[in-house]
């Protein structure tokens, strides 16, 4: 093991040791969870660039909750109407209009709870969907940087970041700029964000499927489709949410 790659292992498990111990913003995001799920709700996951890895660690995978819909920029393109092109670039992703347009293609339904993560917690969409969620009534829960967002000017009209938004806050303990090393000449390496978001997505995962089993639910989950019987399970399970939970590229 180089000695670079074993201070960046260092970095990582320090902050999942630190993860996995007491964390009051995650104890409430899984009491909520669960709370929505009993109630009938679906889990909305939403993230756009390298964030959009959690949205995808809490839904539609083995092990993961089956009440989960994962909501992504391009569906204005691919079910919205919006041209193509807007996939270029980051203009999408800082777009503070697509909020409600975003939402509105999906089956939302009141006991739904929102699940939000971004980095930076100040672009455009992220905040316009959070935003949207919020004016519906919906409990929303953040995943973000709060030593990265408290040192940038947020971008959407509201002047707002996620972590002022939502119902939840849980910091994902990346630094600023994400970067946790430095090499010679001051460049920056050994991103940590979407390695504590996976963590944080089985924690919550974990959390609310065992606080449904100790409420005396059975917790619908997943198991992997490459074993025997596994699309059957996953099928009768998922056909209680109809197109509530949609399983889009």
């Amino acid at each position: 093991m180089t000695t670079l790659t074993a201070q960046f292992l260092h970095e990582v498990t320090t902050r999942l040791e630190r993860l996995a111990g007491p964390n009051a913003a995650i104890d409430e995001a899984v009491r909520l969870t669960a709370d929505a799920l009993e109630a009938g709700g679906v889990i909305q996951a939403f993230g756009t660039g390298h964030s959009e890895a959690f949205a995808m660690e809490i839904a539609g995978r083995a092990g993961g909750l089956i009440a989960t819909n994962r909501i992504a920029l391009r569906t204005l393109v691919l079910r919205g109407g919006r041209d193509i092109s807007a996939l270029g670039g980051a203009e999408f992703e800082r777009d503070p209009n697509v909020g409600e347009n975003l939402i509105s293609l999906f089956d939302v339904q009141p006991n739904d709870i929102f699940m939000i993560a971004s980095n930076s917690g100040v672009n455009g969409s992220i905040l316009g969907v959070a935003l949207a969620a919020k004016a519906r009534g919906h409990k929303v829960i953040a995943l973000t940087s709060l030593d990265h967002t408290m040192k940038v000017t947020p971008k959407h009209p509201s002047g707002k970041r996620l972590s002022e938004v939502a119902d939840v806050t849980i910091d994902n303990l990346a630094p600023f700029g994400d970067s946790t090393m430095v090499l010679q000449g001051g460049i920056g390496i050994g991103a940590v964000s979407s390695l504590t978001a996976a963590f944080i997505a089985q924690r919550i995962t974990i959390g609310v499927a065992e606080t449904m089993r100790q409420r005396g639910k059975t917790p619908p989950v997943y198991i992997s489709a490459n074993i025997p019987g596994g699309d059957e399970h996953n099928t009768a399970l998922e056909n209680l949410y109809g197109a509530r939970i949609r399983r889009e590229a």
